[in-house]
């Protein structure tokens, strides 16, 4: 902006000025710079304004210089306020970040003898806070494990799951059946809807995956309430959708249905279990068409869960361009074979529209 101030004062008569360009200057660099680079640049227009009238043996009159500095001091005042308005999201972003892995902790390093990895990844960079939940832990009954979605965003889905995840804290320690887990946090988002406290049956809801992993035995109960279909992957490649005998409905809807029923599968040495939400299923490339991840996972093997999520995460991210609209959270759970080597895992909240990988 000051060079082209410059040329037109340079080629215009005296009487055409070039001070509103001038003035563009520190105004434009406000907003994306610091202060100190904003007081240089609006001291460029100034020095700039008056060097080419006295280039061109014209002095610059008072009002125009009145008129540049008046924007200039406009411009620092705008800078102070967009940057305390930027430290203030920087620290609100900080909270919310925190208070999303106060809620959503990180699950042991290792649970029973199974290898865990958890991820929850936002779908735009600066949101941490939504609805997606998952937990683990070790139990008298087996590892028990709870992957969902709260239906909507914001405080009131971070209190709904903060539900969820207390209750099935306190529910997997004491029910003896995976039903009565799942009963459970349907008694608990039912107060929660009592209470007032912003979580309204029928308006929103939870879809849940509950699971079981009993000790010594070589298989997994699951009761799924209204969430996408967990995946079983095995030694070889292969991928199987553990689709329920009986549809039912979300947690929290506070409808009378008939009760829980849990199916079982087979969970051989070397299978991984994976739970996701519909972040993951229904995320789109660029002509609307679904990511599959049966397809896309049927035939790769994986060592280990954190390998898995990393590979899965990539590829949607790859899938829908960086563009994803949705939250996603996904759990893996590994029964590792004999002799397979024990691994850390870590749980991460990732920025969608971060740099792709190689």
């Amino acid at each position: 902006m000051i060079l082209a101030g410059l040329v037109f004062d340079f080629f215009t008569p005296p009487a055409f000025t070039a001070v509103p360009i001038f003035a563009a200057a520190p105004l434009l660099a406000a907003p994306f710079f610091g202060l100190g680079a904003t007081i240089r640049i609006g001291a460029a227009a100034m020095v700039a304004m008056v060097g080419v009238r006295l280039y061109r043996g014209a002095l610059p009159g008072a009002v125009p210089f009145i008129e540049l500095l008046i924007v200039f001091v406009q411009a620092c005042v705008i800078n102070r306020v967009v940057q305390r308005s930027n430290e203030r999201l920087a620290s609100a972003r900080v909270i919310a970040e925190t208070a999303m892995r106060a809620v959503l902790p990180t699950p042991a390093e290792r649970i029973g003898g199974l290898h865990v990895a958890a991820r929850y990844e936002a779908a735009q960079a600066d949101e941490f806070v939504g609805g997606d939940l998952f937990s683990a832990t070790d139990t008298p009954y087996g590892v028990r494990l709870v992957l969902g979605d709260v239906r909507g965003k914001g405080l009131d889905a971070v209190a709904a799951v903060a539900v969820v995840i207390g209750a099935f804290r306190e529910a997997a320690e004491q029910e003896k059946s995976l039903e009565g887990v799942a009963q459970r946090l349907e008694r608990a988002l039912e107060r929660e809807s009592t209470r007032g406290s912003g979580f309204d049956a029928l308006e929103e809801f939870v879809t849940a995956v509950v699971a079981e992993i009993p000790p010594g035995a070589q298989l997994v109960r699951i009761v799924n309430r209204g969430h996408p279909d967990p995946l079983l992957l095995s030694e070889d490649g292969a991928v199987e959708t553990l689709t329920p005998s009986e549809p039912a409905l979300p947690l929290g809807m506070d409808l009378v249905v008939r009760p829980d029923r849990a199916d079982e599968w087979e969970l051989p040495a070397g299978g991984t279990l994976l739970f996701y939400t519909d972040g993951l299923s229904e995320a789109r490339d660029a002509e609307g068409v679904f990511y599959d991840p049966v397809e896309r996972l049927r035939g790769r093997l994986f060592p280990e869960p954190e390998e898995l999520l990393s590979a899965l995460s990539d590829d949607v991210r790859l899938h829908t361009g960086g563009k994803a609209t949705d939250d996603m959270a996904l759990l893996a759970v590994l029964r590792p074979a004999k002799g397979q080597p024990d691994r850390r895992r870590t749980v991460k909240i990732i920025k969608r529209d971060a740099t792709l990988r190689d």
